[in-house]
């Protein structure tokens, strides 16, 4: 798998991303509350500081965890939560070890159809279903991996043409149309959420029916005076 890819938007990082299925699976990882640039530079930086031109998922998973999440911790560091993330890189080696025998591209090299690499990839440790479909879509875009039904598989995320994720990053001007679209989606969610948390007694305001008239003066409800 080697290709020309620009989603770290850093020549060196992109480099890696393009020849090493290890890296593009621990950037997809790390891609979560920071931006997207940030997460896929990640790979890149913690090969140079474990001293190698490229990620082991062997060497990764036997390595002493309180280093590893100080080597992820070195400023600048590979992300918002260094610690927690080491924790998760550390844990999606160590199932490729116990599963693929450390090799990644393993995920989807035999498989037969999108949904079956969907499968896959979807029991990856930090890995959910939305994660699974952009990685998925991901690889049918710019890895030229494309199994039968790879875009049904993918949902949106594999539509032809479409601006929703790093699946669609091909440089600069891709990437502002991307960030937009996660833009406006947030922004939509965030109006959803707040029309459904809606005060409850603002609603029973607004349902409660009008007050009967007081009675006359000097006169009370169903009693002479």
């Amino acid at each position: 798998m080697s290709t020309k890819i620009q989603l770290a938007q850093q020549q060196e990082a992109d480099d890696l991303l393009g020849r090493s299925p290890l890296a593009a699976l621990v950037g997809m990882l790390l891609d979560q509350q920071i931006p997207m640039e940030w997460a896929f530079s990640g790979p890149y930086t913690i090969a140079v500081r474990m001293g190698r031109d490229d990620l082991d998922a062997r060497e990764i998973a036997a390595y002493d965890p309180e280093a590893f999440a100080a080597l992820l911790s070195e400023k600048p560091a590979v992300h918002r939560y260094p610690g927690s993330m080491a924790t998760r890189v550390q844990q999606l080696c160590q199932f490729l070890v116990e599963h693929y025998d450390g090799d990644p591209g393993a995920l989807w090299r035999d498989a037969a159809t999108g949904a079956e690499v969907l499968t896959r990839l979807n029991a990856l440790p930090g890995f959910g279903r939305q994660k699974s479909q952009i990685f998925l879509a991901l690889l049918g875009k710019q890895f030229a991996v494309r199994p039968r039904g790879w875009r049904e598989a993918a949902g949106a995320y594999g539509d032809e043409g479409s601006f929703r994720s790093a699946a669609d990053i091909t440089g600069p001007e891709t990437l502002a149309k991307v960030r937009a679209f996660k833009q406006e989606a947030k922004q939509a969610a965030k109006q959803k959420a707040e029309k459904k948390t809606e005060k409850p007694e603002k609603r029973e305001k607004a349902r409660k029916p009008e007050k009967p008239e007081n009675p006359k003066k000097g006169e009370k409800s169903g009693k002479k005076v």
